[in-house]
């Protein structure tokens, strides 16, 4: 009887052992090969923007701060370049800037020995550099005068015009790359705008590469601080260095509300020129 019933469960455990490995080879494989498809690698920066700012004088800069920390990382992921903000300058000297393509003075410039020292270094040695406004502005350049003097070329801060307002200005030098595009003529955002003690044109080293047209004049609301009439310029370069400057830089407020009345990228082809100045700058 034993024996019987074990050579009838032959049979049956053979089926059974068959149905399971059957059963095995239906699983589907667990690795790589089963795994969804990665995602495409994302793309590399081509280049590192740092923009520098203090953020702490004059209602209208800190608001083109506070817009400009806006504008730069989505202009950033539109251009395939990194943009970061800091407010500490220290970040000027030592290592700190290491990978950085470009540095931006938003509404400030350095103040201690070690970070104007850092920053000349950084400009000998080939780095990028876009100046905003207040970057330029002082009444003591011969507090720094490599800055002022030699790499901006601008000296003192003259007179400015009130209250802030657009701007037709005409393009100059206008092979210059970061003009790619740029009309003979275009209106500016709103700014107050600078005039400086030296003239610009007498350095070689200078290119105006936009200056404030005839038909802008009067410029300005305030007849005492209007522009009348004049040789302005606006946005230059200077040839010895991976430099732009922008006069631009300051929106129009309503100091009581402390709100801002305008945007410094509310003009299409400015913005295209500030674009096209940072590929230059950083070699793209």
């Amino acid at each position: 009887m034993l024996t019987r019933k074990r050579l009838a469960q032959g049979p049956f455990r053979l089926f059974l052992l068959l149905a399971v490995l059957l059963g095995l080879a239906a699983v589907p494989a667990i690795g790589p090969a089963a795994s969804a498809a990665a995602p495409p690698a994302k793309k590399a920066a081509a280049f590192k923007v740092l923009g520098f700012y203090s953020g702490t004088w004059d209602a209208a800069h800190i608001n083109f701060v506070q817009e400009a920390n806006k504008w730069f990382p989505q202009t950033a992921a539109a251009n395939n370049f990194s943009y970061e903000s800091t407010n500490n300058w220290n970040r000027l000297t030592g290592s700190g800037l290491q990978g950085v393509d470009v540095v931006l003075f938003l509404d400030d410039l350095p103040k201690s020995a070690a970070q104007r020292s850092g920053f000349e270094q950084y400009m000998r040695n080939g780095g990028g550099w876009m100046g905003f406004h207040v970057a330029a502005f002082t009444t003591g350049a011969q507090q720094w005068p490599w800055y002022h003097n030699e790499f901006l070329g601008s000296g003192n801060f003259r007179s400015n015009t009130w209250g802030p307002t657009t701007a037709k200005l005409k393009t100059e030098n206008t092979s210059h790359p970061a003009l790619a595009g740029v009309p003979a003529t275009f209106t500016s955002s709103v700014s107050e705008w600078y005039s400086w003690s030296n003239n610009l044109r007498s350095n070689p080293a200078i290119k105006v590469l936009a200056s404030v047209d005839q038909s802008s004049f009067p410029l300005g609301t305030d007849p005492n601080q209007s522009w009348y009439s004049g040789d302005y310029p606006i946005l230059w370069t200077n040839s010895n260095y991976k430099m732009l400057y922008a006069n631009f830089g300051h929106n129009a407020m309503d100091y009581n509300t402390n709100t801002g009345l305008s945007s410094t990228f509310d003009s299409a082809t400015q913005n295209r020129f500030v674009i096209n100045g940072l590929k230059w700058l950083a070699a793209q």
